[in-house]
C-alpha cells in the first residue's frame, strides 16, 4: 500500500514515551508532514505490513523488540531495505552507534533533541533517498537502452542478412539506412531526456553541498555525534565523489549521443545524389558501430586499431554506399583475426595482439586518394584470392555469409565510384585491401 496522503511525505515515529511522540507528532504535523505512530517495535512491523512510510524515527530503548532488532528486521524484508531510518536514543557511546549504522540506519538523533535539528536531519534524508533513486532510475535507463539498442541490431540485422540475396543494390544501401537512422532516432529521445534530468540532479547536489555548507559555517563546532559522524563517513571525500560520480553519467550520456551521431553519419544513402564527404568520418562512424565487435573478451585481448590518416579533401561520392564498403572490409578484418584466434590461449594472443591498421593517403597529381585496411589476420590462399571478388563465393561457414559481401564492395569502388580495389595477402600473415577513389567524379 502506497504511504502517500494528497502528496505528504509520511514519517513513522516508534517510540514508547507518550511524551516524545506527543512533541514528535505535533511538531512534525505542523511543518507539513503526515506521521504515524508505533507504541513499539512490534507495533512498526505490523504497520509496516500496511503503509510504507517514507522514513523512519526509531527509539533504542523500547520494551519487548528494542530498536536494534526492530531495525534488523525492516533492513531483512527486501520490500523495506532502501527505508531510511534514524535512530533516536540517548546511548551516546561509539559502540551503540556503529552497531545501529551497520544494522543499516543512516543517522542518530541524541536525546533531548532540538526541533530544528531532527528537521534539518530528516529533511537531509529525504531529499538523498530522492536523489540516490533518481540516480538508480537513471542507471536502469541507461543499462535498458543499451540491451534494447543491441538487440534491435542483432534483429535488424539477421532480417537485412536473410533479405540480402534479394536485393539489388540500390535497395540494399537503402534498406541499411532506414534501418541505422532509425535506431538512431529511437535513441535520441531517452538520452535527451535522461542528459536533462541529470543536470537536475547536479542542481540538487549542488544545493545538498551548498546546505550542509551553511551548516557548517552557522554551526562551525558541531556536537561531538556529529563530528565522529563527519569522520565516519568522510564527508569531504563524500562530497567530492558525488559530484564525480554525476559528471561521469553525464559522460556516459554524451557518449551515448555521440554513438547515435556517428550512427547517422553512417546511414546517410545518398544513392541518388553525389555529396561532399569527409571519409575519415565515414571510417570513425563504422568504427563505433563495430565497437562491440572491437572490445576484449574471456578468450581475447581487444582488437587494437592503427590509424594513420593523412590529409583528405573532402570528395565527391555516394556517402552511404562507401560506408557499406568500410563497414564489410572492416567486418571481415575482424572475422580474419577471430579466425586465427581458434585454439590459441589468451597469453598467445597477448604475445601476438590482433591489430587492423587503417591508412588513408592523398595523392594530389592524380587527384586520387587511397584507403587501405590490413589485418595480421589467418590471411589467404592464391585460390581463395582468385576469387574473393566473385558473386556468391564465400569462405565463411554455411549460414555465415552470403557471398554478396565483396562482390558489393567491387561494384560499389569500381563502378559506382570508378576507383579501383585490389588485395594483397599471405596465408598465416594477414590481408591488405588497397581502395582508391577519384577526388571528384567525372560527369
Amino acid at each position: 500500500m502506497n504511504s502517500k496522503h494528497e502528496g505528504q511525505t509520511t514519517l513513522l515515529i516508534v517510540d514508547d514515551n507518550p511524551t516524545n511522540i506527543k512533541v514528535l507528532f505535533e511538531f512534525l504535523r505542523k511543518v507539513g508532514f503526515r506521521v504515524l505512530v508505533a507504541k513499539d517495535g512490534g507495533d512498526a512491523l505490523n504497520k509496516l505490513q500496511s503503509a510504507v512510510p517514507d522514513l523512519i524515527l526509531l527509539d533504542v530503548m523500547m520494551p519487548g523488540i528494542d530498536g536494534f532488532e526492530t531495525c534488523r528486521q525492516i533492513k531483512a524484508n527486501p520490500n523495506h531495505r532502501d527505508l531510511p531510518i534514524i535512530f533516536m536514543t540517548a546511548l551516546a557511546d561509539t559502540d551503540n552507534k556503529v552497531k545501529g549504522l551497520s544494522l543499516g540506519a543512516l543517522d542518530y538523533i541524541t536525546k533531548p533533541f532540538q526541533q530544528e535539528e531532527v528537521l534539518a536531519r530528516i529533511n537531509l534524508q529525504l531529499k538523498l533517498r530522492s536523489l540516490t533513486r533518481e540516480l538508480a532510475d537513471k542507471n536502469q535507463q541507461l543499462a535498458e537502452l543499451n540491451s534494447q539498442l543491441e538487440q534491435k541490431v542483432k534483429e535488424r540485422t539477421s532480417q537485412l542478412e536473410k533479405a540480402q540475396s534479394q536485393l539489388i543494390l540500390s535497395e540494399k544501401m537503402s534498406s541499411l539506412g532506414q534501418l541505422v537512422a532509425g535506431i538512431a532516432h529511437e535513441i535520441n529521445n531517452p538520452v535527451s531526456f535522461i542528459g536533462g534530468n541529470l543536470s537536475h540532479a547536479q542542481d540538487y547536489a549542488r544545493d545538498l553541498i551548498h546546505l550542509l555548507e551553511l551548516y557548517g559555517k552557522y554551526y562551525p563546532e558541531p556536537e561531538p555525534e556529529i563530528l565522529e559522524e563527519i569522520e565516519a563517513v568522510d564527508l569531504e571525500y563524500l562530497v567530492k565523489d558525488f559530484t564525480k560520480l554525476l559528471d561521469s553519467m553525464k559522460e556516459g550520456t554524451k557518449r551515448l549521443a555521440d554513438i547515435s551521431g556517428s550512427m547517422r553519419t553512417f546511414s546517410r544513402s545518398d544513392t541518388r545524389t553525389r555529396v561532399a564527404f569527409n571519409l575519415h568520418d565515414g571510417i570513425d562512424s563504422t568504427l563505433m558501430i563495430l565497437k562491440h565487435r572491437l572490445k576484449g573478451n574471456d578468450d581475447r585481448p581487444p582488437i587494437e586499431i592503427v590509424k594513420k590518416y593523412g590529409k583528405l579533401p573532402e570528395i565527391e561520392c555516394y556517402p552511404g554506399q562507401l560506408n557499406q564498403v568500410f563497414m564489410n572490409l572492416l567486418s571481415n578484418a575482424i572475422d580474419a583475426v577471430e579466425e586465427k584466434n581458434v585454439g590459441r590461449s589468451f597469453d598467445d594472443i597477448s604475445a601476438d595482439p590482433n591489430c587492423i591498421t587503417i591508412e588513408t593517403e592523398y595523392f594530389p597529381e592524380s587527384r586520387q586518394v587511397a584507403i587501405r585496411i590490413r589485418d595480421n589476420g589467418i590471411g589467404m590462399t592464391p585460390d581463395i584470392q582468385n576469387q574473393i571478388f566473385d558473386y556468391l563465393y564465400t569462405t565463411k561457414a554455411v549460414g555465415k555469409g552470403t557471398g554478396l559481401g565483396l562482390a558489393i564492395v567491387r561494384q560499389i569502388v569500381e563502378d559506382q565510384h570508378g576507383g579501383t580495389i585490389a588485395l594483397a595477402s599471405q596465408p598465416g600473415r594477414g590481408t591488405e585491401f588497397n581502395v582508391t577513389l577519384p577526388a571528384q567524379l567525372s560527369t
